[in-house]
C-alpha cells in the first residue's frame, strides 16, 4: 500500500461538527477500501486564495491514509459528486511526518507570539 497527503476543501455553509462527520465517514470508507486513515487534522475556516464558488472561506482537513490507489481513486469519484467538497487534492507521499502540519505548526507560533 501506498502512504498519502489527502487534502480536502469543503464548503463555509457546513458545521465544523459536519466536517468532522465527513473525515470519520471517509475514515470508515478507507477503512472499507482496505486503508487506514493514520492521522487527521482540521485546519478550520479559512479564507481562499480565490473563489470557489462564490465562496471566500472554506473548511480545510488533512488525512494521511496509507491505502491502496484504487481507493484513492473511489475516494476522489465521491468527493465529485458531494455537493460539500469544493476542492480535493491527494499527494503521494515517501514517510509521513511526526511534526504538526506546517499549518498548524504557524498557528501555534502564533499563539505563543500573542501570549508573550
Amino acid at each position: 500500500m501506498s502512504l498519502y497527503e489527502h487534502v480536502i476543501i469543503s464548503r463555509p455553509d457546513i458545521s465544523s461538527t459536519q466536517v468532522d462527520e465527513m473525515v470519520n465517514n471517509l475514515s470508515e470508507k478507507f477503512a472499507a477500501l482496505g486503508g487506514k486513515v493514520v492521522k487527521t487534522e482540521y485546519w478550520g475556516l479559512r479564507n481562499l486564495a480565490y473563489r470557489i464558488n462564490k465562496n471566500r472561506k472554506a473548511h480545510y482537513s488533512l488525512l494521511q491514509v496509507d491505502a491502496p490507489s484504487d481507493a484513492i481513486h473511489e475516494i476522489e469519484r465521491q468527493h465529485r459528486i458531494n455537493e460539500d467538497v469544493l476542492r480535493y487534492m491527494s499527494i503521494r507521499v515517501e514517510e509521513f511526518s511526526d511534526d504538526p502540519s506546517p499549518i498548524l505548526a504557524k498557528r501555534e507560533e502564533r499563539k505563543r507570539r500573542d501570549h508573550r
